[in-house]
Formats: structure tokens, C-alpha cells, sequence
């Protein structure tokens, strides 16, 4: 796995060892990047169940100002700040060792314009960490957010939520979702 694109491009990233984490494919990553490069330079990136970082690092190598990192496994949280470290962008990541639930409360930003997550499939944590977010001070109907989900996923009840699907990418096995919080009409 590598850094596609961007200041630290090519450079070679650490994966933590184990099944629960899953990589995403050099192939995929390029492509949700060609989606979100018009919103990536000067944005505030959040990359929950980070793994091995990649995503969050991809996104500040294509000129994101800062991007926080949240991951909940000692031994990727490790990978995590391994990898920061050796692409040189640890002034401009915020590594939270903790739970995702925990995790979005200790982000301490105006806005967020870009939240990423890769939950473990099957376990509906994206349900649980969008329930979360809609409630974030940092999150408005401008954030994109980002959820890599197994192709079946359902998610129905977006619009309950006070969400908007915007739009939907689908590969082989799994799919992107570009979600945005419906504008609050006053």
C-alpha cells in the first residue's frame, strides 16, 4: 500500500497485521480521490477506524490542512503514527487512541469539511457514528461525508437521520456513500 498522489506520493505505508483491518485497495483509494480532490486543498479532514491511516494520509498529501486520525486498536493506532511519521505529516495530524464514539466528541474544530469512515462491516458502527455526528457543532449541511460499506448495506434510514445521499459509488464488493446532512430550512 502506498501514498497515491500529492506531497508524499509513492512513499510506502505500514499496514497493522490482522484481519480486522482491511486495507483500501491502492485502486479504490484513487478513484474516491478523483471524487473528493475538488474538496480536499486547505479542508479539515476526519478519518474514523482509521487502520492504517492511509486514507487521512492520502488526503493531506493532496493538500488537506489537517486531518484527524481516530482509532481505537493500540496496535494500529501504532501503524497510525509510524506512518505519519515517516511521511513527515505528524504537525498536521491529530491522533485520537480512542473509541469513534468517544473520538468525535474530542475533535476540536469550527467546521469539519470531510468525515471518512470504514467501519468493520456487519456490525452497523456507521449507523451508530452518524447518529453521533448529526449532533457534532462541527458538522453542517457543507461537511461531505464519506462511508466505504459492504455492497448491501442498507441505508435506508438516512433520511430519518437528517441525512441526504448524494451520491453512491459502487465497486466490486463494497461501495462508497457521499452523504450530507440535509440544510435545516428556517
Amino acid at each position: 500500500m502506498r501514498v497515491i498522489a500529492g506531497t508524499a506520493r509513492s512513499l510506502p505505508l505500514k499496514t497493522p497485521a490482522g484481519m480486522d483491518v482491511r486495507p483500501t485497495t491502492d485502486r479504490i483509494k484513487e478513484t474516491l480521490f478523483n471524487i473528493l480532490q475538488p474538496e480536499i486543498p486547505g479542508s479539515i479532514f476526519v478519518d474514523l477506524f482509521s487502520g492504517s491511516g492511509s486514507i487521512g494520509i492520502e488526503a493531506i498529501s493532496r493538500g488537506a490542512d489537517k486531518a484527524y486520525f481516530v482509532e481505537s486498536s493500540p496496535a494500529a493506532a501504532k501503524c497510525i503514527a509510524d506512518n505519519l511519521q515517516f511521511t513527515r505529516m505528524t504537525d498536521q495530524a491529530v491522533l485520537l487512541k480512542q473509541d469513534v464514539s468517544a473520538g468525535l466528541y474530542s475533535i476540536r474544530e469550527k467546521h469539519v469539511d470531510i468525515v471518512f469512515m470504514d467501519p468493520p462491516y456487519g456490525r452497523e458502527l456507521e449507523k451508530q457514528a452518524l447518529d453521533i455526528l448529526r449532533n457534532m457543532p462541527y458538522l453542517s449541511s457543507e461537511t461531505l461525508i464519506v462511508v466505504e460499506a459492504e455492497l448491501y448495506t442498507d441505508f435506508s434510514y438516512l433520511p430519518e437521520m437528517g441525512y441526504e445521499l448524494v451520491k453512491e459509488k459502487k465497486y466490486k464488493t463494497n461501495k462508497h456513500l457521499f452523504i450530507r446532512m440535509e440544510e435545516e430550512i428556517e
